[in-house]
């Protein structure tokens, strides 16, 4: 009697969750078999508010502040020179624009900006990595690096003006000054970190300096080096406003440094959310690419 020919397998594909499979993988629906006992359900859709949760109440507590600014200013427990409103906030922008300066001090500070924190990352990212792979250098530019990042760099100042003049060349050594120890020092620090057992290894395989510094130092160092560069953020815009208190000829720290002297309190908090909003739209920036090369790190 001839054996009957078996059946082949139906398999059924269930998608993974999430459905574009796991961080730096290419996983696609899991395939089981339709007559297997063991059977993998998915887990539901996430709502809107679910995917946007972190927006959501981020921007409900930000409209609540601002409710409650506008009512304690309505109120007029103090003078709007001590405490203008939100209404007053905005009063003074539209006067600022109307004037025609404020686009003249926003493209100032923010070509300042741009300049002196580009050659921070262009310097610091750079020797941030050297200083992390080879000690020796390390041990020659370590006591430079601590004395620039323990002098305030306001008293530097004086000096800036005296070397590069009351212009924009001054405005950028502040800046860049400023940010670019943040971006060095986080990037060296992201290099020291490094799994020794991973380096040894990767040497006991043949792999040279080049070779795992290419593929092992730089890639592990990437969420360093991003928390560096958002940290540096904070510290070129400090850099921009006390620059431009001190001495300039436009600049969104010089508007603000003349509106406090006349007792224009409206118009340095323009001047005071402007640079805030700047700080925050580049935070936000890179705290997201940080979260894509740092998608394998548990999350809250």
């Amino acid at each position: 009697m001839a054996e009957r020919a078996e059946e082949p397998i139906k398999y059924d594909s269930l998608p993974n969750f999430p459905a574009e499979g796991f961080a730096g993988t290419d996983l696609g629906p899991t395939r089981v078999p339709r007559d297997s006992p063991v059977r993998t359900t998915p887990l539901p859709p996430q709502t809107l508010f679910q995917r946007h949760e972190a927006l959501l109440i981020g921007s409900f507590g930000v409209a609540v502040f601002f409710v409650a600014w506008q009512a304690v200013a309505s109120a007029r427990i103090w003078s709007p020179l001590f405490l203008p409103g939100p209404v007053d906030v905005w009063q003074a922008f539209l006067e600022l624009v109307n004037d025609g300066e404020l686009a003249t001090d926003i493209a100032v500070s923010g070509q300042e900006f741009v300049i002196g924190y580009a050659l921070a990352a262009l310097v610091g990212i750079p020797c941030g990595l050297l200083f992390g792979w080879y000690p020796r250098l390390r041990y020659i530019f370590d006591p430079f690096i601590t004395f620039f990042y323990a002098t305030p760099r306001i008293v530097l100042i004086p000096l800036f003006i005296i070397w590069l003049g009351i212009g924009v060349e001054s405005k950028i050594a502040v800046i860049y000054l400023g940010a670019v120890f943040a971006i060095l020092i986080n990037t060296m620090a992201g290099v020291r970190s490094l799994d020794a057992s991973l380096l040894r290894v990767a040497r006991s395989f043949g792999a040279g300096d080049l070779h795992i510094f290419r593929t092992i130092a730089l890639p592990g160092s990437v969420p360093f080096i991003l928390t560096g560069l958002r940290l540096g953020t904070g510290h070129a815009l400090i850099g921009v406003v006390v620059a431009e208190y001190v001495a300039a000829q436009h600049g969104l720290g010089r508007m603000m440094m003349i509106a406090g002297s006349t007792f224009q309190s409206s118009k340095v908090f323009v001047g005071l959310f402007l640079i805030a909003a700047a700080g925050l739209l580049l935070t936000y920036g890179l705290q997201r690419i940080e979260r894509h090369f740092d998608a394998w790190r548990p999350q809250r």
